[in-house]
């Protein structure tokens, strides 16, 4: 069975705290699991101490390690953020600059830890610049090993300078159901073709 790990880098930290990133994710989740995807727990980084850096382990303290290994025990991985200033959040960089480690971390065919997996995003702002956080996420998830499938995010944007949080719609809008199933979809049929057979290094 394929399994996905969401990652929820909203910049609030308390668990409690509804996130319009953590809705986005449900949505993806939903449609997952639709697949017969098991979907695991979805991780709010910004609830745990990932210290700054670009290695697998900051020492002491840092629980990125962890997180780390969740993500490497997935088939797929959904990055959630807000859009903050136009762009991916920070704490959403603070993950891809964790990530950079994977570029010294290859086997001996020269493959990162995450090389036959899938990663997909789900972001969502009450501004413009989801095509430009989609652009920052997947370049860098690339640039570590991931791959990036067809139609591979998810996103939700409102009215510039507005008020209303993607939570806090009345419904999902028809278009983000529909881009959901497809990324969904494409994830899931492009991380069963790499589990039958990676790549070769």
């Amino acid at each position: 069975m394929l399994k996905v790990q969401p990652l929820n880098c909203t910049l609030k930290r308390d668990i409690q705290k509804p996130s319009s990133t953590d809705a986005m994710i449900a949505i993806l989740a939903k449609e997952f699991k639709a697949l017969d995807v098991q979907v695991a727990a979805t991780i709010r980084v910004g609830a745990h101490n990932v210290l700054a850096g670009v290695t697998s382990d900051e020492g002491e303290g840092d629980d990125w390690p962890d997180i780390r290994k969740k993500i490497l025990a997935a088939d797929i991985l959904i990055l959630g953020t807000p859009i903050w200033m136009g762009q991916a959040g920070s704490v959403a960089k603070r993950v891809m600059e964790r990530m950079d480690a994977f570029l010294s971390e290859t086997d001996d065919q020269g493959r990162m830890p995450s090389y036959s997996k899938v990663a997909v995003a789900a972001i969502v702002g009450n501004e413009d610049g989801a095509h430009a956080a989609s652009a920052q996420i997947f370049q860098a998830l690339n640039d570590v090993g991931w791959t990036i499938p067809a139609v591979a995010a998810c996103y939700w944007v409102g009215e510039a300078m507005g008020a209303t949080d993607f939570q806090d719609l009345k419904s999902t809008p028809r278009k983000v159901t529909e881009t959901a199933k497809m990324v969904a979809a494409n994830a899931t049929h492009l991380a069963a073709l790499l589990q039958k057979s990676p790549y070769p290094g």
